[in-house]
């Protein structure tokens, strides 16, 4: 179920950015209209019919592992109607212009769908508690990115930290079918086809701190202004979040003009395009989507970040291989790849076996994980907590308000 839900959410969203470019195609300026009243759409359905189903899904998913022996008051953020909800707004997000990813709505679906089918099913107490949300997420996470280790690492680096032996082999188990579902509908199990990326011996070397720096510096800076504008904009109203939504469709609207429309979407026709040809890149696109991303976030919208960060990363490598070319243009793109994103979500270990395996380039796992953890480092000199961590705390005091 996992694997369906999850090749559907793909598949429709493919359907959507082509719609959404081809309106752009047929007249730019109509994208002025289509994106404030979109998104604000958007937001309008996720308060009015998903409570719960906003953003990325990752805090939510980590506020349920945190909620025990009160399954009702944890059906607010893993339910199969969030799941449904997750599938059908991220989708009219993208039909709206925003550069919204698919990662985090994967892991709030997969943990949605199992935690679901468990209670319906009467399953122990202990896989509801947490082994059906652990199961679950990792199970969307691996079906989307074709990443199974991944899915394994992400459940334990970012949501469980531990696992009892029963619920990592629930967790396995769940990966495994979950991936065989997902590549015999997508007929895909390489996201990302790179080869041919080496890094020589000697002076190329120093690519990776460069890499590492660099991107855990511009993912800490990003995730750091997320978390400051949505900590001040947490508390208005309703009708203002509408007019939020209005002006950051605007702004979307204006910045993917200017950008041709490269930074509508997901970003995934751009990353492999900076894969096969980083040269044809504009060297503002990072910087263009990275706005973009900003804009779609701060909205509120059901919308992931992973795979809109790893084009930003991957622009930025190009970027950095351009203005000094220390390795080759695949190597310094990829070791930047999982920079930003090590930096952004401060998970160097998923971040480095995600890249690994999305783009089938085992030989640089070395390189990867130095980048990874530099940057993890780098993004905590100013910016201690993590990313879904701090977006997670709004959540838990919200549950401290009900309790």
């Amino acid at each position: 179920m996992v694997g369906l839900f999850i090749s559907a959410l793909t598949l429709v969203s493919e359907k959507a950015v082509a719609e959404f470019r081809q309106l752009h195609h047929y007249n730019p300026w109509l994208v002025f209209l289509i994106c404030p009243f979109g998104l604000a759409t958007v937001v309008w359905m996720t308060e009015g019919l998903f409570s719960g189903a906003e953003r990325s899904g990752v805090p939510q998913v980590k506020a349920a592992l945190s909620i025990h022996h009160n399954l009702a008051l944890r059906s607010r953020f893993v339910s199969f109607r969030i799941a449904v909800g997750k599938v059908i707004l991220t989708n009219l997000g993208l039909l709206s212009g925003a550069s919204a990813g698919l990662g985090g709505p994967a892991i709030q679906i997969g943990a949605s769908i199992m935690t679901s089918l468990g209670k319906a099913a009467r399953f122990p107490t202990h896989y509801l508690e947490r082994g059906f949300i652990l199961a679950g997420s990792a199970a969307g996470f691996a079906a989307l990115f074709s990443a199974p280790l991944t899915g394994i690492i992400f459940a334990i680096e970012e949501l469980g930290h531990s696992m009892e032996e029963k619920i990592g082999s629930l967790v396995l188990t769940a990966i495994i079918f979950s991936g065989m579902t997902a590549f015999v509908v997508l007929d895909h199990y390489v996201f990302l086809e790179s080869s041919q990326a080496v890094l020589p011996k000697g002076r190329s070397w120093l690519a990776v701190p460069l890499c590492g720096v660099a991107g855990g510096l511009m993912g800490g800076l990003f995730s750091t202004i997320l978390l400051f504008s949505a900590r001040r904009l947490a508390a208005i109203s309703f009708h203002q979040r509408l007019l939020l939504a209005m002006a950051c469709g605007l702004g979307l609207a204006a910045i993917g003009t200017y950008a041709s429309g490269a930074t509508f979407g997901t970003g995934y026709p751009m990353l492999k395009r900076i894969l096969t040809d980083p040269d044809s890149m504009p060297l503002d696109f990072p910087f263009l989507k990275m706005l973009a991303t900003y804009w779609t976030a701060l909205c509120g919208i059901p919308a992931g970040l992973f795979v809109p960060s790893l084009s930003v990363g991957a622009g930025l490598g190009a970027d950095l291989h351009t203005w000094l070319p220390l390795a080759p243009a695949l190597t310094m793109i990829l070791l930047t790849m999982t920079a930003y994103f090590s930096g952004m979500l401060q998970s160097p270990m998923t971040s480095f076996v995600l890249v690994m395996e999305m783009t089938d380039t085992h030989e640089l796992l070395l390189p990867l994980m130095a980048a990874s953890f530099i940057a993890s480092g780098t993004s905590r000199l100013f910016n201690p907590q993590s990313l879904y961590t701090a977006l997670t705390e709004s959540y838990a005091r919200k549950l401290e308000q009900d309790e």
